[in-house]
């Protein structure tokens, strides 16, 4: 299932893309049990990433490729969100190395991480919209 163009464009994520491998996504930007965005976040810096990450935060464009991101978010990740979103893995990493840098940009409007409270009600925003 795709969102309609305009939808998704209002994300700030271009004109299509896969609905469930956007709400696999949100899904994990906001579980408790990995930190939610926090989370994630801390475990890309971990890799060495956190100037992608900080880039996306900012509002900076950085390209990444796939395998970066398999890397970064890990295969078991990658795997999960795959499944739920039903396209391959390699497929996930691609289509996430374009997602994920509009989603975060989109939920850190003041430039860094809200609290959770705001956050939650910025994915709920996000989710409203599919």
């Amino acid at each position: 299932m795709k969102l309609k163009g305009k939808a998704f464009e209002s994300l700030g994520l271009g004109s299509g893309g896969n609905n469930n491998l956007l709400h696999a996504v949100l899904e994990m930007l906001n579980n408790r049990e990995t930190g939610g965005l926090p989370g994630m976040v801390q475990a890309l810096q971990q890799k060495g990433l956190g100037d992608i990450i900080s880039s996306w935060i900012s509002r900076g464009e950085t390209s990444l490729f796939p395998r970066t991101m398999l890397h970064g978010i890990g295969a078991d990740k990658i795997h999960e969100i795959a499944e739920k979103a039903g396209v391959s893995q390699q497929n996930t990493a691609s289509q996430l190395t374009a997602l994920l840098p509009g989603i975060i940009d989109k939920l850190t409007p003041d430039r860094k991480i809200p609290d959770g409270t705001l956050l939650e009600k910025g994915l709920e925003i996000i989710k409203g919209k599919l």
